[in-house]
């Protein structure tokens, strides 16, 4: 993981990699080889609700890419291979509770204020903020998990589909006039 520390000009950067801002970015956990975000961390809340989504890809090429591989049902799938696996299985449960656990942590004494249905909320759902561990609700979460290191065979599974890991034309780089890199 080579996280690193949100500049302004990185936020301006993920604004027009997502086509829209994002109120609650803690930092970018990894960078492609061009320097620009390529996942960002969320905290777990925003705007006073849960945010479920811990990590969230937004390199425009990956997202393209991945969104290919829903196109082509790969999330269906993929549930076929982990529920024919149990190890898979096993690991996929252990990928939600790590990313249950580190929410938490991310929390610390904002907890206390919550409702308990907002605590119930984060304390039980998943990655993306999913109630069944057996299915898959978006492959980009479980990338980007994978991305930044967690052990997540969904998104393993998903990097093996994506032969070319970064854009070949810095696609980013168009952004830079509205803001620097942010290296």
């Amino acid at each position: 993981m080579d996280s690193s520390i949100i500049s302004q000009e990185d936020l301006i950067i993920i604004k027009k990699q997502l086509g829209r801002g994002v109120s609650n970015v803690l930092n970018i956990e990894k960078r492609c080889i061009y320097g620009y975000p390529q996942v960002i961390k969320s905290f777990p809340l925003k705007d006073g609700k849960p945010f479920p989504t811990l990590y969230w890809l937004t390199c425009p090429y990956l997202v393209e890419e991945v969104s290919k591989l829903e196109a082509q049902q790969k999330i269906t799938e993929i549930e076929k291979i982990i529920q024919n696996d149990p190890v898979l299985r096993q690991q996929m449960i252990h990928a939600h509770k790590e990313e249950i656990k580190k929410r938490m942590k991310l929390l610390g004494e904002k907890i206390s204020s919550l409702s308990e249905n907002m605590i119930k909320k984060l304390k039980q759902t998943g990655i993306g903020g999913i109630e069944d561990f057996s299915t898959i609700k978006c492959l980009h979460l479980h990338y980007a998990s994978y991305l930044v290191g967690e052990n997540n065979p969904v998104g393993e599974i998903v990097d093996r589909y994506i032969a070319k890991k970064c854009c070949d034309d810095s696609r980013c780089e168009k952004w830079v006039g509205c803001g620097a890199k942010g290296r």
